[in-house]
């Protein structure tokens, strides 16, 4: 019966002990989470206002809105671990390590997803250019964090990943409001320079639905085949292939009514018998 009461006793003193210890740590980590859980709260609302006010692509708005909370949430349990004695260090090199092996597995995807945030930062393009970049052409659909969507004009759909994108050459077609059209004919040494520059005005300023903007008729070469010659339009971006169309009916019209021909291609020489 002693021993029994001995053994509640010891108990009793050891929960004491045990609840006096950890009583402090346990209020403080309590308040530690719930002051960062306000926080993370009240941060991801202050950056996510304030790339709205920068204008920065919504996607990754609220891609650094939620990192701002992610942040202050890890802080917060490194000093909550701190508080029961673990050693945050030795816990820091570790999920450095395996941050580390994460990264080297997911290279390619965190290259996608790394270039996607400098795209949507500096905005070369958006929704609804047409651009050619990676060796595609097509209207923008969609921009994420990994891949950029296309839509050909022969209607079909493309993901291209944000590295392709970043790491080349971005050609933004519809960027400004008027674009000029240039089509570019060989004509046959037998013609008159200026009968066939007189003749290509002509048809140039003939062009219907052209901006109002003088056009002009340039001599770019003289080659074994012939003249070259590069008639400019200027067009609305919106009406580019139109007016493109347009601009190659009037040419190859008014030259075959002024009877000026083009250059006939030299056929390759036939092969020597033996």
């Amino acid at each position: 019966m002693l021993e029994a009461q001995d053994a509640a006793s010891t108990a009793s003193k050891e929960a004491v002990s045990f609840a006096a210890e950890y009583a402090t740590p346990v209020l403080w980590s309590l308040v530690i989470i719930a002051f960062a859980y306000v926080s993370a709260r009240w941060a991801r609302h202050l950056v996510l206002a304030a790339c709205k006010r920068a204008e920065v692509e919504p996607t990754a708005g609220k891609f650094f809105a939620k990192l701002s909370g992610w942040v202050i949430l890890l802080i917060a349990a490194s000093f909550v671990l701190g508080k029961f004695g673990v050693d945050t260090a030795s816990l820091s090199v570790l999920l450095g390590a395996v941050g580390l092996a994460i990264g080297l597995a997911f290279q390619g995807t965190l290259s996608n997803f790394a270039s996607g945030i400098m795209l949507m930062i500096f905005r070369p393009y958006k929704i609804g250019d047409t651009i050619v970049a990676a060796g595609q052409t097509g209207i923008v659909y969609e921009i994420d964090l990994v891949s950029t969507t296309l839509d050909t004009f022969d209607n079909k759909r493309i993901f291209i990943p944000n590295s392709s994108i970043f790491g080349s050459v971005i050609t933004n077609v519809s960027f400004h409001a008027r674009r000029r059209v240039d089509v570019i004919v060989t004509i046959a040494h037998g013609a008159d320079v200026d009968a066939t520059r007189t003749v290509l005005t002509r048809a140039a300023e003939g062009v219907p639905g052209r901006l109002a903007e003088p056009v002009e008729v340039v001599l770019t070469d003289i080659g074994p085949l012939g003249a070259a010659w590069q008639v400019q339009v200027w067009a609305s971006a919106a009406d580019y292939l139109a007016i493109r169309q347009a601009a190659l009916r009037e040419v190859k019209t008014a030259l075959d009514r002024a009877a000026i021909a083009f250059a006939n291609p030299v056929a390759p020489a036939a092969p020597l018998g033996r």
